[in-house]
């Protein structure tokens, strides 16, 4: 029977995915209603943390999008990756992962995407390497940085105080050595732009030619007055979210041992509380002091995408838990003594998900908590962690898409075979790099 149910889950997810945008949480619903009315199973609770922390830390998002701070954060990336143009290979990657480590989200990359295409084409280096270094170091970031919903995902599922800034202190270094990997892996990855057949064709085109080789116009969005002071109102929340963590002591305690979805036993509020509510009054601060209306906020492009990742996580983490607390008993004793005797194997099975659910957040929320039941010790999870980040396998997620159609020389591109693109070595040389020093580092350090 448990194996029919996992059919389902997997039928579920590959649909979902077809179907892009809300059609992983829609799926997960037709799961979540054959799993309660067929198959008699018992829901188990819906994804409440994750969706809350989700609407707000996007929100914090969207206020520094409308306040103008992304595009202030944007214009500084800029000016580093046009400083060394010649390096852009290692400079573009380790600018957009400490961008996108800052402010929590992978979207911020499309700024930057136009910009590393530009340069590398006239300075007459393949732009297929760092624009897809740097899309594999957008999505690797958000497995370390205090302000994505995984991290808070998976600070929740641990439970412990100093969560937190022991996800920071494990991803940050690992995933960021992962990065320079996979920056050092695709340098000389195919042929050089001057003896690339496709390109010489193009450059045949003189107004392609033209287009290519004139000086960009000096067409940057005008930063807004308050965009500095949005960045540093965010800043701090971000300060404050590690702040707490490193120190429990700071954490409100209500002195009420009343256990609920934000109370502790202890009566101390639980860090997915403490992350909402200082992000929340960041939003507030930075409307206030920058003048940013709700309105444009909520017009902002990282609001709408929130209703999307909210009910994706809503279904297909829902359908995905009850799933395996209905089949606990099973998968524990299947699974239990590999995964104890041999942690790092759960890489694999969280790997695999990550492909399937083309979210961060849902990944870590369905497949953590699974490692935690099977016994695998925290330090190990922390080095896993950024097993997440598999949805470059199939070449569907935006940002993938985006620097295909930004590369104007061609040379970022999905092979004849689907997944023999552009994104399939820097993504398999970033992510198994930080895994393996992150296996060394949540030993060393935790």
């Amino acid at each position: 029977m448990i194996w029919i149910q996992f059919l389902i889950v997997l039928i579920m997810i590959l649909i979902g995915a077809n179907m892009k945008g809300i059609g992983l949480g829609v799926m997960g619903m037709v799961g979540m209603l054959i799993f309660v009315s067929v198959f008699h199973m018992h829901p188990t609770e819906p994804p409440l943390d994750v969706m809350l922390i989700i609407i707000a830390i996007v929100t914090t998002g969207a206020a520094l999008q409308a306040a103008g701070g992304l595009d202030y954060l944007v214009s500084i990336a800029e000016k580093i990756i046009r400083s060394n143009p010649s390096q852009i290979t290692f400079l573009a990657p380790v600018t957009t992962y400490f961008l996108c480590l800052f402010a929590g989200t992978s979207h911020i990359v499309y700024s930057l995407l136009p910009i590393i295409s530009e340069v590398a084409a006239k300075k007459r280096i393949r732009p297929e390497r760092p624009l897809s270094v740097s899309v594999i170091a957008s999505h690797i970031a958000l497995t370390g940085s205090p302000m994505s919903a995984a991290t808070a995902a998976m600070a929740a599922i641990l439970a412990y105080p100093s969560a937190v800034v022991d996800i920071m202190k494990v991803g940050i270094p690992s995933c960021l050595l992962g990065v320079l990997a996979g920056a050092l892996a695709v340098r000389k990855k195919g042929k050089e732009l001057n003896d690339d057949p496709d390109f010489i064709e193009k450059m045949k085109d003189p107004e392609f030619a033209q287009s290519i080789d004139a000086d960009s116009a000096e067409n940057k969005k005008a930063i807004k007055p308050g965009a500095k002071t949005a960045v540093l109102i965010f800043g701090i929340a971000i300060l404050l979210v590690v702040l707490c963590g490193a120190f429990p002591s700071l954490v409100p305690n209500t002195g009420k041992g009343d256990l609920n979805f934000s109370v502790k036993a202890d009566g101390t509020l639980t860090m997915g509380s403490v992350i909402e509510i200082i992000t929340l009054s960041a939003t507030a601060l930075i409307m206030l002091v920058t003048k940013t209306s709700a309105e444009a906020v909520t017009k902002a492009s990282l609001f709408t995408s929130m209703a999307t990742a909210v009910i994706s996580v809503f279904g297909v983490v829902w359908m995905s838990s009850t799933f395996m607390a209905n089949n606990e008993h099973v998968i524990k004793e299947a699974l239990g003594g590999i995964a104890q005797a041999h942690p790092w194997t759960f890489t694999f099975a969280v790997f695999i998900m990550g492909v399937l659910m083309f979210s961060q957040a849902a990944t870590t929320r369905t497949m953590m908590p699974l490692g935690v039941a099977l016994g695998i010790a925290n330090p190990n999870l922390l080095a896993m962690f950024p097993a997440v980040n598999a949805d470059f396998v199939l070449p569907g997620y935006p940002t993938l898409l985006a620097a295909i159609n930004f590369d104007r020389t061609g040379t970022t591109k999905i092979g004849k075979y689907v997944i023999n693109h552009s994104f399939m070595l820097p993504g398999f040389v970033v992510i198994g790099t930080a895994i393996i020093i992150g296996f060394l580092l949540s030993h060393i350090l935790l």
